[in-house]
């Protein structure tokens, strides 16, 4: 039986309407790069991949990097949204790039 919850409470909980849903990827620099190289690389994805399609970043790393994935507004990332930043990242020559499912970023 479905819990019966008004707008403001399923809003503060990410239910229903208000659900965000994301994913993280993972993904290797070359050995030997260095921070200027992996500063401007990280600057590049943001404008040319995460921006323009709506979507925010938070990661760090050196040569290993992890982070998540998710619209900058509340909604649902899709699966073409995964495979947008994977295909960017191998082809700019990423290694070991992974991306998770897609996954409910409040409760999982």
């Amino acid at each position: 039986m479905a819990i019966a919850r008004s707008r403001r409470l399923r809003k503060k909980l990410h239910l229903d309407e208000f659900q965000e849903i994301g994913f993280t990827v993972n993904w290797n620099f070359a050995e030997g790069a260095t921070t200027e190289s992996i500063d401007n690389f990280l600057n590049t994805f943001i404008k040319e991949v995460v921006e323009p399609n709506g979507l925010g970043f938070g990661g760090s790393g050196y040569l290993d990097w992890e982070g998540i994935i998710c619209l900058q507004q509340v909604g649902k990332c899709t699966e073409e949204h995964r495979k947008l930043i994977a295909d960017w990242l191998t082809n700019k020559g990423m290694a070991n790039v992974e991306t998770s499912e897609l996954y409910d970023i409040w409760w999982e």
